[in-house]
């Protein structure tokens, strides 16, 4: 079958160009004529895979998400103990940036009250999925002895997360990717890594 005809390539290509314009402009800063202008395809055409803007935006999140979910998947499988898993954790945000994005889903919270509501319970979603697998690496790794750190497993992981988008953000508008692994570097360090 030909690419060009078939609709499933179409809606992955649909997809692939929407999330990088979020990842590097924003969800409110693209339109079903940048991806169609992109494509080079009528907007009709787009709407025939994905009825409205707010349906492809939860179809990013969810597919971000299990993206996410194979991540951890993968940190898993491959072993150490927790502070690699952490490290590891810590380096998929690093090669999102190198690849000079931002992560989908920070890029999302920042527009959170602009979103649809479906939209907005994708992106809890995906943050919880981070914060159960982080909150089981951190309980591992305090009970194991290899992580300190005070208070419950659940504020540390939101810890993580929210100073790994912060430190995306901050890299973003100067310093780049020094900036960021310096940042990382430390909230590692906070954890006796």
């Amino acid at each position: 079958m030909d690419h060009k005809t078939d609709p499933v390539h179409t809606s992955q290509q649909i997809l692939e160009i929407a999330q990088r314009l979020v990842q590097t402009r924003g969800y409110n800063a693209f339109s079903y004529a940048d991806i169609a202008s992109e494509l080079r395809v009528s907007k009709a055409s787009l709407h025939y895979h994905f009825a409205s803007k707010h349906e492809l935006g939860v179809k990013l999140i969810e597919r971000y998400e299990l993206g996410m979910e194979r991540a951890l998947g993968e940190i898993d499988a491959n072993g150490g103990g927790a502070a690699v898993k952490l490290r590891r954790y810590v380096d998929i945000y690093a090669k999102v940036l190198a690849d000079e994005r931002m992560c989908l889903c920070g890029m999302l919270a920042a527009e959170f009250e602009t979103l649809p509501k479906a939209m907005q319970t994708a992106l809890e979603n995906f943050f919880q999925l981070n914060e159960r697998w982080l909150t089981g690496v951190l309980n591992e790794g305090r009970t194991s002895g290899v992580l300190r750190f005070d208070g419950p497993a659940a504020e540390a992981s939101q810890f993580i997360i929210g100073s790994l988008e912060g430190s995306m953000m901050m890299a973003r508008s100067k310093g780049g990717m020094a900036r960021f692994d310096s940042a990382s570097r430390r909230i590692l360090t906070e954890f006796g890594i």
